[in-house]
């Protein structure tokens, strides 16, 4: 049996079954390993090695839980919620209601789309915004899982098909790995052959916003950090200027964690709230996405697993040489092999240097265009991102829409986002790699 399917297929069944998803990766990491044959010790080594590589992201998103919370603490976003559900109090028509939902859906998805280029703060953004906005959504019934696939939608099709921010790491990502497989091409070919995959990601939207456009109701739970209180100028100027900071510390020194310190650093020595209570808030904050950090370091040491196992290249291999001379079935076994790999290891950039070493040699083999392997390696790379219950674009998500306990995880975000994304993307980059 191969280590890898195995590790992956227990890892998903046992999310599926509700069980935690850190416990989920662990134990299939551990199956993947024994049924490599590295035993019990030497698969709990490499595990704990890879952990090592993700500290650094893990304490970045703990420290801009922390700073998150400390602006919603400020209370700027509340004023905005309260002055919205005023307006609509005042003009109950249901046309009145519908401009709003279609707004907040709009200015959800510009906002995650801008996290990973324009201002590249990834998923820091969402626990400032979603919680205070919940009660907003109760009062219009938005299905919290339409905002979901809004959200990771905005969290991957950009890196995707745009060669900037977070996207030129990822495009830059796939001209590394060719380079290391020997074959040199340049940035600029690669987002043109993603074109047609990432049309797959448009697609899965459409179908969602159609789908989920039906109300759905919640109890409306107040949210312990979110007391009323009186916002003031001073106080909103506090937290544009820690907001604004934040972003230009994290661009200029390519730090999250300075970043994300210094917005902090700026409520503090501002003197404008009790020290006691940001610290109270602050914890809460780092609380909440310091188990993103803790899924991430799990998914490094699964990752770590998969690799040292050997059974990547060996899964491949002999998908080649079954399916040797027929060109739509190795186009569809590659896509499926790279979503097998980032469903279990929740990272596309983390994807791409697994797979590039044997793709773009498999792909040559198999007399593909230059450009037909360039959309099977992006799509292999993010296909899986989408929907894996270890990756950020679905933990973000959950982070902010779970804030008052009303949004699971597993079925609430990362079964309808690989329904209405994955697939459509799988079926988009089948065709980039046939007609490339």
């Amino acid at each position: 049996m191969n280590a890898v399917l195995i590790a992956v297929f227990i890892m998903i069944i046992l999310s599926l079954c509700r069980l935690n998803v850190v416990l989920a990766l662990f134990i299939g990491a551990l199956a993947g390993g024994l049924t490599a044959g590295m035993g019990v010790m030497d698969t709990i080594t490499v595990f704990t090695e890879g952990i090592v590589g993700g500290a650094e992201i893990a304490l970045s998103y703990a420290l801009l839980g922390g700073f998150a919370a400390l602006i919603a603490y400020s209370g700027i976003t509340e004023v905005l919620v309260d002055s919205i559900i005023k307006a609509l109090n005042k003009e109950e028509s249901k046309k009145a209601r519908v401009t709003a939902k279609v707004s907040i859906i709009a200015a959800l998805l510009l906002i995650a789309i801008m996290s990973q280029n324009l201002i590249p703060v990834h998923i820091a953004f969402i626990p400032i915004l979603i919680p205070p906005l919940l009660s907003l959504m109760n009062e219009l019934e938005i299905d919290r899982r339409l905002i979901a696939v809004v959200l990771t939608f905005g969290l991957t099709f950009p890196y995707f098909i745009l060669p900037v921010g977070f996207g030129q790491i990822f495009q830059n990502t796939i001209v590394t790995s060719f380079d290391t497989a020997g074959v040199e091409i340049a940035f600029d070919d690669v987002a043109p052959n993603l074109i047609i995959p990432a049309a797959g990601f448009v697609i899965g939207l459409i179908f969602t916003l159609i789908y989920y456009r039906k109300s759905r109701s919640y109890e409306t739970v107040e949210i312990a950090s979110q007391e009323k209180k009186k916002v003031n100028r001073i106080t909103v100027l506090i937290a544009i200027i820690s907001v604004l900071a934040t972003f230009t510390v994290q661009i200029s020194t390519d730090s999250m964690i300075f970043g994300a310190l210094t917005g902090i650093m700026i409520f503090f020595l501002s003197f404008q709230f009790k020290w006691q209570k940001l610290d109270d808030e602050l914890v809460n904050g780092i609380q909440m996405m310091a188990y993103i950090g803790i899924v991430m370091l799990t998914a490094n040491g699964f990752a770590a697993v998969i690799t040292e196992t050997g059974h990547v290249t060996s899964l491949v291999e002999g998908i080649a040489a079954t399916l040797a001379g027929d060109k739509a079935l190795i186009v569809g076994s590659m896509l499926i092999v790279g979503l097998i790999i980032t469903m279990g290891i929740g990272s596309s950039f983390a994807t791409i240097p697994i797979i590039a070493s044997i793709f773009v040699p498999l792909g040559f083999e198999m007399e593909l265009s230059m450009g037909a392997i360039i959309a099977i390696i992006g799509t292999a790379g993010a296909l899986g991102d989408a929907g894996s219950p270890a990756s950020d674009s679905t933990l973000g998500p959950t982070a902010g829409l779970s804030a008052d306990g009303q949004h699971n995880h597993i079925w609430d975000t990362c079964v309808p986002t690989f329904i209405f994304l994955n697939i459509p993307v799988i079926l988009a980059g089948f065709l980039g790699g046939m007609i490339l």
